[in-house]
Order: structure tokens, then sequence, then C-alpha cells
């Protein structure tokens, strides 16, 4: 990022703050600093078509913590009705044509007493109702924009767009996915490596109830994940090497329910795949740094990991808390928003939780994604002990509803910032 005074360039619109990337993280932490400091303006822009976000059919694990954050928003409410709670969890560890699966982990769905650890919702549903809240609060959301350039100003980040316009903010964040231009054109390196896996994702219709019970079936191929939606629907996220996981996208549709019946069994009878099917690319990717002199990361900008624990998107929403709460702090007190002292408070809070992840993720699906007996026994044997030791449980429950020891902003205890 080079170093133009903003001076030099008149004529450029000026915002407090310019979200890069209208996903779920910078969707929230838009609306997030908004609704704690109206007088701040904010804009986003997303390179995206507008229009494209309407065509996912996929769902999310939306955590216990981050339900808190949404209700705390006004933005639950909107959504509540189509939102599948979680009520249990189950773990197996097997072969794809073993006959008999042994549950070797079973989890209750409750976070708190009443509270589900996780409910899965809609990706449409969710970001509609961002969108919609974003509206309200006088946020302007363009599509088919993207960021082309950056150049640091004296108080300001220049940022030319792909229209041709040009903006000047205070603080710019960047959640514009895990391949960030903008965290490119900042010079934030990454560490990063391809795991040769896809995760095929696909909506199944099935016969009988799956009364909230979510499963996850480790293969030698890659977890195998069933998430319980509204009515008698489940969503898929199906690990395997890249070129199965295109074959299988690629195939008939005789072809991909037989291979799917065998990895998803009979239990709940007769199965239709709904919708499309899609396979994306899995890796590890973590940025370096976090912050730049008026430039933030949040979600896959900063992270990109495994969705084996199925952490990516509560990540995010973490991201989303603390950055918001630091920014509208530091404004509080009279503070300069995009001074790197301000934003490496965010880093610090940040950077430590989110490498854990990556490592966490990282060395399960090493583990389990394999077919060595030895290594079978290990994990079976580990499992069960996890399964048999009620504190152990309370813990990783604790972690997949993001209620964790520790600081945490206070969006994700549903405290206003």
């Amino acid at each position: 990022m080079s170093d133009v005074p903003f001076d030099q360039k008149p004529g450029a619109e000026r915002v407090d703050i310019l979200v890069a990337g209208a996903g779920y993280v910078g969707l929230t932490t838009a609306v997030a600093i908004k609704e704690a400091a109206p007088h701040l303006s904010v804009a986003i822009v997303d390179a995206a078509p507008d229009g494209v976000w309407e065509k996912d059919t996929r769902a999310s694990a939306v955590a216990a913590a981050a339900v808190r954050m949404l209700t705390q928003l006004g933005i639950w409410r909107a959504i509540e009705a189509e939102a599948q709670p979680i009520t249990e969890m189950i773990v197996t560890d097997s072969k794809t044509g073993d006959a008999v699966r042994p549950v070797f982990l079973t989890f209750g769905g409750e976070a708190r007493p009443g509270e589900p650890f996780a409910h899965m919702m809609p990706n449409v549903r969710l970001n509609g109702a961002l969108r919609a809240r974003a509206a309200d609060l006088g946020i302007s959301i363009r599509q088919g924009v993207a960021v082309r350039g950056i150049a640091e100003g004296i108080g300001h980040v220049e940022v030319r767009l792909s229209d041709g316009s040009a903006l000047s903010a205070r603080l710019l964040v960047a959640c514009d996915g895990v391949k960030s231009a903008v965290r490119d054109m900042a010079g934030i390196r990454t560490l990063h490596w391809d795991y040769g896996q896809s995760g095929i994702v696909a909506t199944v219709a099935h016969e009988r109830p799956h009364e909230g019970r979510a499963e996850e079936h480790f293969l030698p191929s890659g977890p195998f994940a069933i998430l319980p939606l509204k009515g008698n629907r489940s969503s898929l996220v199906w690990t395997e090497p890249t070129r199965e996981a295109e074959r299988l996208v690629a195939a008939d549709d005789m072809v991909f329910e037989l291979e799917l019946e065998q990895r998803f069994g009979h239990r709940l009878g007769a199965l239709t795949v709904e919708g499309p099917r899609r396979a994306f690319p899995l890796g590890l990717t973590l940025a370096r740094e976090f912050v730049r002199p008026r430039i933030a990361l949040a979600g896959d900008a900063a992270h990109g990991i495994h969705p084996i624990a199925g952490q990516g998107l509560n990540l995010g929403f973490k991201d989303a808390a603390a950055l918001a709460e630091v920014v509208v702090d530091a404004e509080r007190r009279g503070l300069d928003i995009g001074a790197l002292d301000v934003l490496e408070t965010y880093q610090r809070w940040r950077r430590f939780d989110t490498l854990s992840m990556g490592v966490t993720t990282d060395v399960l699906n090493r583990l389990f994604s394999n077919d060595n007996a030895v290594l079978r026994m290990a994990r079976s044997f580990g499992l069960s002990l996890v399964d048999r030791a009620p504190p152990l449980k309370d813990f990783f429950i604790g972690q997949a509803a993001g209620l964790t020891k520790g600081p945490s902003p206070r969006l994700l205890q549903g405290e206003a910032i």
C-alpha cells in the first residue's frame, strides 16, 4: 500500500468505514458498528453481481454465541422460525462400506438449559435478514463493485473501485473471502496449504424425521456430516479427495444418490437430493497479520479452515463482534479508529483463537482422514474416553457453542456494545 496523501485525490466520496464483502461477516460487522454508533457512516462494496446471494442453497450452523449476537442486533427474530435447533450430535468412526457404524461419542444439544448449542439456518435467509437490517440502518451496499486499489492517505485510506469511482475511508475492513484481494493489496502474507480434498455440499430430503440430530461420520476419505434442517431435510458436508469429489458432482443423479446412500445409511428412509450439488476445495489459510494501518481483515480474509468442526462461520462472527467493539470503543474515547495501535487490540483479541482453531481442525483432519488401523484404534479409544468424561464433553459443547471461558466480545454474550 503506497503512501499517497488523500488531499491530492479530490472528489472522492468520504465514509468513516468501508467494508469490502457483503457476506455474513461483512454485513454483521457493518450492522454491529452502525447499531452502536449511528453517527458513523458505513458503506459496503461487494464484487459479486446483484442477486447472486439469493441463489445460495447451502445452510450453516450458527452457534449459540452467534445467536445471542444476532438477537441483540435485531436480526434473529426475523429468521428464527426457519432455524432448526440441533438437539443431539453423534460421532462415528468407520469405513465407507461398514454395515454397522458404532457410535463412539454423543453430545446433548444444549449449551445452557433451554439454549441449543447451535441452529442450522439456510444461508439465503441469514444473508437476507442481515441485508434488511443494514438497509434499516442506512448502510449502502453496492453490488458488482470490487476494490481495485488502495493507497494510504493523511488520516484516510483511498480506495479505488472497479466502476471507476473512489472512496475515502478512515477504516477499510476486508471481508472479501479466503482469496482476499484487499489482503493482497495491503501486502499481508498468508500461511496456506491445500488438503487435496473438496467438500461436497447438498441438501437431501428423507422419509423419516431427523429429530434434530446431527451426525458426523469419520470415513477414510474425510468427514461426512449430516446436519438437520426444518422438515424432513438435511444439509450435507461430504469430504472426498478432490478428483473423486469432482467425479461425484459431475455424475448423474442415480450414481450420486447410490454413493450418497452408502454413506448416509438407511435410518431416515429413502433419500432425494434437492437442488444443485457443488464441491469446494479445502485448505488451511491463515493471515500472518490481521491488521495494517487503516485496514483490518475479518472472516475468511483472515482465516480459512477445514469444515471438520463446523466453526468457520462462527470464527467470522467472533471477528465481527470483536472488531465492532474495538472500533466503537475507540470512537467513544476520541481515538482514531483506523490507527494501527487501535487495530492491534483487535488483532491480539482474535489471532490466538484463530490460530488455535486452525491447528485443531488441521490435526483432526489429518488424524481422521485415513484408513490406518492403528490410528483407527487410537481414535476409537480416545472418542470413547471423551464420551465417558462429562467435564470433557461440556468443554467441547462450550467450544461448539462459542461460549468459552475468558474475555468475550459483549455482543457474543448478548449484550450491547
